[in-house]
């Protein structure tokens, strides 16, 4: 999956919980994070008065926090396991296992969360193919 690919997959499955991310659409979802967070900082820093606290950074991360959520609880499905396990970002140690279990490579094969979305004639197989073939 490219870039492009992988962002426009995340924002059309805006709020979608239900299916699988292969590691592809995650990983791409969070360097397009970092890149949106530097620039609306850098926007921020230039465009509003220093007294206005980020704003166009605050909004940025409200917009991008949603797809973000279900894109996590998509790639956790990828390897089997149920998106609540995001909750464990919210203690120090918890970051830990995310970061391996995002790194994991998904089940082949279909799971209970779906179809393998790397499996050959899968939806978004047929979209990474067709782009990459462009």
């Amino acid at each position: 999956m490219t870039f492009t690919a992988a962002i426009s997959s995340v924002f059309r499955h805006y709020a979608i919980f239900s299916g699988r991310a292969p590691r592809s659409e995650f990983w791409y979802w969070a360097l397009f994070v970092c890149l949106a967070s530097f620039a609306a900082q850098a926007i921020d820093a230039v465009a509003l008065p220093a007294d206005a606290g980020g704003s166009f950074n605050q909004l940025t991360s409200l917009v991008l926090l949603l797809p973000g959520l279900a894109v996590g609880a998509r790639r956790l499905h990828d390897i089997g396991r149920t998106g609540w396990w995001q909750l464990l970002i919210l203690t120090l140690i918890g970051v830990i296992p995310l970061l391996i279990w995002s790194c994991m490579r998904g089940t082949d094969g279909p799971n209970r969360y779906g179809s393998d979305p790397l499996a050959t004639g899968s939806p978004r197989h047929l979209i990474s193919t067709a782009a990459s073939n462009t």
